[in-house]
C-alpha cells in the first residue's frame, strides 16, 4: 500500500480556493501566530468622503421614514423635537464618536474601549454579551431596512401589480443582491454607495426646496400650525418637556455613527512613525462631522415642511404619508417622473443600509473577540479548575 500523497503548497492553496478561502480569510495560520488585538489591515483604502457615502447609506437613509415617525410621536411638536435631536447629535453624539475614532483607529469601536476599562475575565464576558446585542442590532437593522425598502416599492403608485402579496420574496431577493455586492468587495460597495447617496440626497433636497417654496407662497400654513400648536400646548415649558420626552423615538440614525467608526479602516491614511494613523483619524473625524451637519440640515427642514404641508391624519396607520412623508410630498408637488425617481431612490437607499452593517459587525466582533481572548487574562476560574483536576497521563 502506497503512502498518502502529500499536497505541495500550490496544491494546498488551490484546495482552499473559493468559499473556503473566503471564510478563512484573516484567520491566523497553522503556525499559531496571532495578528494581535487589532482589526486586519485593509489593502485598498478610499477618500473620506467616499467612505462617508458608505456609512451615509445607513445614516441618511432614515430620512425615508424619520419625518413620518416624528410626526406620529410628537405631532405638531415634531420640528421642536427634531431640534432637540439635532442638538443632541451635534453636542453629544458627534464629540463622543470623534473621541472614539481617536481611541480606536482600527475600527474596533466603543465596545473595544469599554473592554480596555473592564478588568479580568468577568469584564471580558460582559463585553462578549454586549457584542451579542450589537450583532443582533446589526442583523435586525439589515432585515428591517430591506423590508422597509420593499414597503416603499410596494406602496409606490407606479409599482407593478405582482409586487402585491410578494413582499417576503422581494425582501429576500434584495438581501441576496446586497450580499452579492458586499461579497464582491468594498470597492464595488463604496462605488454603488456614492451613486445611491448622491442621488438620494439630491432628490430629497429637491423635494424639500420645492416644499419650502410652497410654504413661502402660502404663509397661512405657518399661522395655522402655530395657532394649533399653542391651542394644544399653551405653556412653552410643556412644549419643551414633551419634546424632551419623545425625542428618543426620533433617534433612528444615531447608530450610523458607530457604523462610521466601524468602517474607519477603509479611510485612506498611513500610519505615522509611532504607529498612530493620524491621517486616518483626521479623515474619520471630518467624515463624522460632515455627515452630522448634512443630516441635521435635512432633518430640521424635512420635519418643518412635512408638519406644515401634510394633514396629521395622513401620518397615521393606513394614511398616505405613513412611513413615507417625503415621498408623499414628492407625489404631491413634483411631476410623475420626478416622484417616481424620488421613491425609487428612497427604496434603494433604505435597502442598502445593509452593506455598511456587515463590515461593521465583522470588524467590531472580530477585533473585540481577539482583544478578549484568554491569553490576555487567562481562562476563567471554572476553566482553570477543570484543567487542574484533569488527571495527568
Amino acid at each position: 500500500m502506497s503512502a498518502p500523497k502529500l499536497l505541495r503548497a500550490p496544491e494546498q492553496r488551490r484546495a482552499r480556493d473559493g468559499i473556503t478561502a473566503w471564510l478563512l480569510d484573516g484567520l491566523p495560520g497553522a503556525s499559531g501566530a496571532h495578528p494581535g488585538p487589532h482589526a486586519e489591515t485593509v489593502e485598498k483604502t478610499h477618500s473620506w468622503w467616499r467612505v462617508m457615502c458608505l456609512t451615509g447609506v445607513d445614516y441618511f437613509s432614515t430620512l425615508g421614514y424619520q419625518p413620518a415617525i416624528a410626526a406620529v410621536a410628537a405631532g405638531l411638536l415634531s420640528p421642536l423635537a427634531t431640534l432637540v435631536l439635532i442638538l443632541l447629535t451635534l453636542l453629544g453624539a458627534l464629540p463622543v464618536y470623534r473621541r472614539v475614532a481617536r481611541e480606536s483607529p482600527r475600527g474596533e469601536g466603543s465596545i473595544a474601549m469599554l473592554e480596555r476599562l473592564l478588568p479580568w475575565w468577568g469584564g471580558k464576558l460582559f463585553v462578549l454579551v454586549l457584542l451579542g446585542f450589537a450583532a443582533t442590532d446589526f442583523l435586525i437593522t439589515i432585515t428591517l431596512s430591506a423590508a422597509d425598502a420593499t414597503a416603499h416599492a410596494v406602496e409606490n403608485p407606479f409599482a407593478p401589480d405582482w409586487f402585491q402579496g410578494n413582499e417576503v420574496l422581494l425582501t429576500l431577493v434584495l438581501l441576496a443582491a446586497l450580499a452579492f455586492v458586499f461579497l464582491r468587495g468594498f470597492k464595488e460597495a463604496i462605488s454603488i454607495a456614492v451613486v445611491l447617496v448622491g442621488a438620494f440626497l439630491l432628490l430629497n433636497a429637491i423635494v424639500i426646496v420645492v416644499s419650502l417654496f410652497h410654504v413661502a407662497g402660502n404663509l397661512q400654513v405657518i399661522d395655522d400650525w402655530w395657532l394649533a400648536l399653542t391651542a394644544q400646548h399653551g405653556n412653552p415649558l410643556v412644549m419643551v418637556g414633551i419634546a424632551l420626552i419623545v425625542f428618543p423615538k426620533l433617534a433612528l440614525g444615531l447608530s450610523g455613527f458607530e457604523t462610521g467608526v466601524a468602517v474607519m479602516p477603509q479611510v485612506r491614511g498611513e500610519d505615522d512613525a509611532d504607529g498612530v494613523p493620524r491621517a486616518r483619524i483626521h479623515g474619520t473625524k471630518r467624515l463624522l462631522t460632515v455627515a452630522a451637519l448634512i443630516m441635521s440640515a435635512f432633518l430640521i427642514t424635512s420635519s418643518f415642511v412635512t408638519t406644515l404641508l401634510i394633514p396629521q391624519a395622513e401620518f397615521q396607520d393606513g394614511g398616505k404619508a405613513s412611513g413615507r412623508a417625503l415621498a408623499y410630498l414628492a407625489h404631491q408637488f413634483l411631476a410623475t417622473a420626478s416622484a417616481r425617481s424620488t421613491t425609487s431612490a428612497r427604496s434603494a437607499s433604505s435597502g442598502s443600509r445593509a452593506p455598511p452593517r456587515w463590515p461593521g459587525c465583522s470588524t467590531s466582533c472580530r477585533a473585540t473577540c481577539r482583544a478578549t481572548a484568554w491569553r490576555r487574562t487567562g481562562p476563567p476560574p471554572c476553566a482553570r479548575s477543570c484543567s487542574s483536576s484533569r488527571p495527568s497521563p
